[in-house]
């Protein structure tokens, strides 16, 4: 049976499993895409000076269903963050080369390019600060690690499908947000779970280390919101790797966010999403925590990416055959700032 879902499973786009068991090996390289010398060029002032003010650090009095919402209001005035990555003439930024239609290698793609929704909102950040979408140099980081990576100034920012939660807040700046979506359950088309309830009594859960996914399950097998019997120990350093685990019939089931949940799906046909989103989140992009220059560039290319329709015209791209034209997913949020 296992042998038989994991052939099933390496079928379809570029074979998921086969991509996954490259991971570990990937992710050890830094991705690098050509970029040209450092032209100064940054946007049009929007806004008065509101530069160099230190980011936000309101996660004391933070709830979660509100954390998307403490971002500062957007400006493009300079700052010390700002004038370092332009004196350097390009972006560092941590993302994934291995969530389909995310950000991830098309084999079809012979330039080899990375591709994808978040690669996308990365090359339009990288036009408005520095003139040119190009001036990226990507980095591959994993689920763990992409707080790491901000704090000791590997990256610029991570844009990789990173949740805003006030635990979080406390330890990286986030922009306003950019994606709405839940966690899901994921698991074999002919499992009988359900969803996120009882079906999952007894079942082996696996989850990527440093997730929020973790900190559901966690929080809700010690409250009893599951079956104390759910086995929530199987974590990843990379979320993709539940898939793989999931083939092989490691695990029962995975919980992940669903929009990436409905991108593997769409990958592996013997695996489907497993009830409804339990949760409300916004994706948001992560930056060290310090000076808000870059916060409040980010989020002024965030509001005219929503205005000009540069966000809709990505999501019809990467996203609405996974997760449909008139989901919740498919608009953008609206911000708040704090």
């Amino acid at each position: 049976m296992r042998a038989r879902r994991l052939r099933a499973g390496l079928k379809g786009w570029g074979g998921v499993g086969a991509m996954a068991a490259v991971c570990a090996l990937a992710l050890a390289f830094v991705l690098l895409l050509p970029r040209t010398q450092p032209d100064g060029a940054g946007g049009t002032a929007m806004s008065g000076p509101r530069a160099a003010r230190g980011t936000q650090s309101k996660a004391d009095n933070c709830e979660d269903s509100q954390a998307q919402n403490l971002s500062p209001a957007p400006s493009s005035a300079d700052g010390p963050t700002l004038k370092a990555i332009r004196s350097r003439g390009y972006l560092s930024v941590g993302v994934d080369q291995n969530s389909y239609r995310w950000g991830y290698r098309n084999p079809n793609n012979a330039s080899g390019a990375l591709e994808g929704f978040d690669i996308d909102l990365v090359h339009r950040i990288a036009e408005d600060i520095l003139g040119d979408a190009d001036k990226v140099q990507f980095r591959a980081i994993p689920t763990n690690e992409r707080i790491p990576a901000i704090q000791s100034g590997r990256v610029d920012m991570v844009v990789r499908t990173m949740t805003v939660t006030c635990d979080r807040l406390k330890q990286v700046a986030f922009s306003a947000p950019y994606f709405l979506t839940g966690q899901q359950v994921l698991a074999p088309r002919t499992s009988d779970i359900t969803g996120y309830d009882d079906s999952l009594a007894g079942k082996k859960i696996c989850s990527a280390t440093g997730s929020t996914a973790y900190d559901h399950l966690s929080a809700d097998t010690k409250n009893g919101s599951l079956p104390a019997s759910t086995d929530i120990t199987t974590t990843v350093p990379n979320q993709l790797d539940c898939l793989v685990r999931l083939q092989l019939g490691e695990v029962d089931a995975v919980v992940t966010d669903g929009a990436l949940a409905a991108s593997q799906a769409a990958q592996d046909p013997t695996v489907a999403l497993k009830g409804a989103s339990f949760t409300k989140e916004f994706y948001g992009v992560a930056m060290k925590l310090g000076p808000d220059d870059l916060v409040r560039q980010v989020n002024r290319t965030l509001e005219n990416y929503r205005k000009d329709g540069g966000w809709k015209a990505s999501y019809g791209r990467w996203l609405s055959a996974t997760l449909g034209k008139d989901s919740p997913s498919a608009t953008a949020p609206t911000p708040v700032y704090r």
